[in-house]
């Protein structure tokens, strides 16, 4: 997982869509995304970011076709059931797709939200 937060922060830093609040919201989604595929789904395969002018997409392929089903609510005082949750709450949409033998379960951010303000200090 820590390959996969350090591989997005130098994406975002690449695009100019670093040192922000919604950047480090985008490596969380990562770091959920992979945790999720280690625990559930024998691990991740691949993990793809896809950016354009309006939209940072963010995908963790598996290897099992089960797709994930957020919890309600997470449950005070019990472990886990909290990572969907999280994702859901971060991104500006979520979901999953089938493939073959797998899956890629995928978190979308607004590019406007990554974008820094320029302010005259820049």
């Amino acid at each position: 997982m820590a390959k996969g937060r350090s591989f997005t922060r130098q994406a975002l830093r690449d695009w100019g869509w670093d040192r922000t609040e919604t950047s480090e919201d985008a490596v969380l989604l990562v770091s959920e995304l992979l945790t999720n595929a280690s625990l559930h789904a024998n691990g991740c395969r691949e993990l793809v970011l896809n950016a354009n002018a309006t939209t940072l997409r963010i995908e963790v392929h598996d290897g099992t076709t089960t797709l994930p089903v957020r919890r309600p609510a997470p449950q005070r005082g019990m472990p886990g059931g909290r990572g969907l949750y999280i994702v859901e709450h971060l991104s500006d949409g979520w979901g999953a797709q089938t493939y073959g033998t797998g899956k890629a379960v995928w978190a979308e951010i607004e590019a406007s939200r990554l974008k820094r303000e320029v302010t005259a200090e820049n």
